[in-house]
């Protein structure tokens, strides 16, 4: 992301603010609860689960979104933030409210929303990547991917996964979710490679057999999707180790 470009401010053209509309109207027989008693019953339910001596001040609203995307959509990151401040001064005007930018390595995968999360050090984002102790990390058991140090552990003991085996594991790992198709991880792996270098799509099958035997009895977390590709999907016995995002700027 542009530093630069996300602190400029837009350009002054008016746009409309953005509403929130019910998805269906309540039918006259059933109104709705009155705005009063709606929020009274919701505030009750949140605090249910709250820590003792605790109670809501806000919240934060992680917005996964770069430069490139607002563009093609015919906005910008400033024009996204006036537009929720002014939704926002029109349904409570009394709140305050505080915008920054998210900055992250220009390489950083994953999700956009988890990559922002973690760029701003929110709590529960940065606990998933949280460094282990080395004698916790050789008695806990399942799959660590540590991208910062380029490793694998499997059940505590190091993987012996080649350079291409990390590699691969690793852009899927940072597409979490999505279907990888096999001429993606062609161009993607082999950059640079000639024709004669570059391998088929059949050897990527190779390359992910090799992988899963390496994997043992976690072999599923790269999953085959038949005719498309593959994909990595998150599993309770899986952890990820991200390296640290830029710290972002103190304001919009």
């Amino acid at each position: 992301m542009s530093n630069t470009a996300l602190l400029e401010r837009p350009a002054t053209t008016a746009r409309p603010a953005l509403h929130l509309v019910p998805e269906h109207a309540a039918p006259a027989a059933a109104p709705a609860p009155a705005p009063a008693a709606q929020s009274a019953a919701q505030s009750a339910a949140a605090q249910r689960n709250l820590p003792a001596g605790t109670t809501p001040r806000g919240f934060a609203l992680y917005v996964g979104f770069d430069e490139a995307k607002a563009a093609a959509s015919g906005v910008s990151l400033g024009v996204l933030v006036d537009a929720l401040r002014q939704t926002l001064a029109s349904l409570a005007p009394e709140a305050e409210t505080y915008a920054t930018v998210a900055l992250a390595p220009v390489a950083a995968g994953g999700r956009d929303v988890d990559v922002v999360r973690l760029a701003l050090h929110e709590p529960s984002a940065v606990a998933r990547t949280k460094a282990e102790p080395e004698e916790d990390e050789r008695a806990a058991g399942g799959v660590v991917v540590d991208i910062s140090r380029k490793r694998v552990l499997i059940d505590g003991e190091s993987s012996a996964l080649t350079f291409k085996e990390f590699e691969l594991l690793q852009y899927l790992v940072l597409r979490e979710g999505r279907t990888i198709e096999r001429t993606e991880l062609v161009s993607s792996l082999w950059q640079g490679a000639t024709d004669d270098d570059a391998p088929g799509e059949r050897t990527i099958d190779v390359h992910v057999r090799r992988l899963r035997a390496k994997l043992g009895r976690y072999e599923d977390i790269v999953r085959t999707v038949r005719g498309v590709g593959y994909r990595f999907d998150r599993h309770a016995d899986v952890s990820i180790r991200y390296g640290h995002g830029t710290p972002s700027p103190d304001r919009f």
